[in-house]
């Protein structure tokens, strides 16, 4: 179901999202880390799964469903050029959006530590031409960021559930 997913990572990290979500959780606190949440095509199936977590307000600062390219320009810092160039599924994107959503969601002027972003063309047709389950997830902690660029397979939902899926177990794997 998932081309572009390193083998060994597929079989090293855990298979239920609610242990991948629990996981991330007690990581980031052990950190000392908060985290935020832009979502595109995921629409927050991401930061739902991680409020299913007991305690998830420890680390969570919250989320953006920034599903008009505006909104990933005025709230998440996504350069308009590159919008207006590219559209809203690419992987710069993805990039600006997790790097924008932790200055977006700065509690005291203090930025979250680590981005999630998710974007991607889950279907039934595409807008612009991209292959249907064509996703770039997108982390950023203080020690970079990385996009991951990925095709999967299957209807819309399960398009959807699979990149908020594997978004949580990226974050996972990038702390």
């Amino acid at each position: 179901m998932i081309d572009g997913l390193p083998d060994d990572l597929e079989s090293t990290l855990v298979r239920d999202p609610r242990e991948s979500a629990a996981r991330l959780i007690d990581r980031l606190a052990e950190l000392g880390w908060s985290v935020a949440v832009a979502e595109s095509l995921t629409g927050g199936l991401v930061v739902s799964s991680l409020v299913g977590v007991p305690g998830a307000s420890r680390v969570l600062r919250g989320g953006v469903v920034a599903y008009d390219s505006a909104i990933k320009q005025s709230l998440l810092g996504v350069d308009p050029t590159l919008l207006e160039a590219h559209g809203a599924v690419h992987p710069r994107v993805a990039r600006q959006m997790a790097k924008g959503v932790c200055a977006a969601l700065a509690v005291d002027g203090r930025p979250a530590d680590v981005g999630i972003a998710t974007t991607g063309i889950a279907g039934p047709e595409s807008p612009d031409g991209q292959p249907v389950g064509t996703v770039h997830i997108a982390i950023s902690t203080p020690l970079g960021t990385r996009v991951d660029s990925l095709e999967l397979t299957g209807d819309r939902e399960a398009i959807r559930q699979e990149s908020a899926r594997i978004a949580v177990r990226r974050a996972l794997a990038a702390l």
